[in-house]
């Protein structure tokens, strides 16, 4: 029998649609309490049509906090963005917790409103950025905000920001299965998403949590790209000698990826120097551009890219059942 999830959509045809607490904020509330014939939320279609000159758009997810799901989202927009041909795009919705801004080096940055809506903050050319840090007076400042607030703020985002055409938009989320995750979903379904990567360590109590994320994304319909394992092990840069920092006394993450049928894109050995990147607000890939962590983010980058084709070409050729 499926494990049940608390908080869940009760779904469309269920007594409690629109009017239980998992509910509240949800896009689609008022449709599903009041039946057919109530008018959806216009932000859906509105964010639909802002979202169309974006080709891929790509979730990042963490069932646990401190897995570095925000530095990993970082740095695959670092990583997209070296092709100077490609338009990248980071949108942080972790709102009590925003640390992309810190992390890509734009701390302190404020966000411009032009006739076409709100400007992204620019670390390049080709790669913008937008968090709900660069709204907040100071970074040590609290979100004190409940769910239907922070998913107004998501919605504001996606239909408010001059995002212009894009090839990736990263959207790096909170941990868990919450009101953030609910909301980007259902605001995004008929705009399509590629997909979700999943970020893990090693150990069992973090893979406990992923599991959950997992059922989240399959009960959503939303496509899992694969599962990265972080912080994989340890290469002492002197004598090349591997330590476990963090045992996978349960098999890691390529256990739990084969039990439940998910990829697992690869695994991101620590390295101090991507700590000190972050707190720089420095790409990693320039700092240590030989160290086998570069290495294993190129190789996961290209997969996921490779995923995003792969979905771009069955959306254009479609498989008539």
């Amino acid at each position: 029998m499926e494990e049940e999830v608390p908080h869940d959509c009760p779904g469309a045809d269920s007594a409690q649609a629109g009017r239980g607490a998992s509910c509240q904020g949800c896009p689609n509330q008022r449709l599903c309490a009041s039946g057919a014939g109530a008018a959806p939320d216009p932000a859906l279609e509105e964010i639909k049509e802002k979202m169309q000159p974006v080709k891929h758009k790509i979730l990042v997810l963490s069932g646990k906090g401190g897995v570095g799901k925000s530095t990993f989202s970082a740095h695959l927009a670092h990583g997209l963005a070296e092709d100077e041909n490609s338009q990248v795009a980071l949108l942080d919705i972790d709102i009590c917790g925003p640390s992309i801004p810190k992390i890509m080096g734009l701390e302190g940055e404020q966000v411009h409103q032009s006739g076409s809506g709100w400007s992204p903050v620019y670390v390049d050319d080709n790669l913008g950025v937008m968090s709900v840090g660069f709204l907040l007076s100071s970074p040590d400042d609290a979100v004190i905000w409940r769910g239907p607030k922070k998913n107004g703020m998501i919605k504001q985002f996606l239909r408010d920001v001059d995002w212009g055409e894009l090839d990736y938009l990263i959207v790096d989320t909170p941990p868990g299965t919450s009101d953030e995750h609910l909301s980007v979903v259902q605001y995004l379904a008929a705009a399509h998403i590629d997909g979700a990567v999943i970020i893990t360590t090693p150990q069992e109590v973090s893979l406990q949590d992923v599991r959950k994320e997992i059922n989240f994304c399959r009960k959503v319909k939303l496509p899992i790209v694969g599962v990265v394992e972080n912080m994989s092990g340890f290469v002492c840069p002197k004598c090349k000698k591997e330590s476990q920092i963090f045992p996978p006394t349960t098999g890691g993450a390529e256990a739990m990826c084969r039990d439940l049928a998910v990829p697992l894109l690869g695994r991101v050995p620590l390295d101090p120097l991507i700590g000190k990147s972050c707190d720089k607000g420095q790409s990693f890939f320039a700092e240590a551009p030989d160290s086998p962590a570069t290495l294993a983010y190129r190789s996961i980058i290209q997969r996921i890219q490779e995923f995003c084709g792969l979905r771009q070409s069955e959306d254009k050729n479609p498989v008539s059942s």
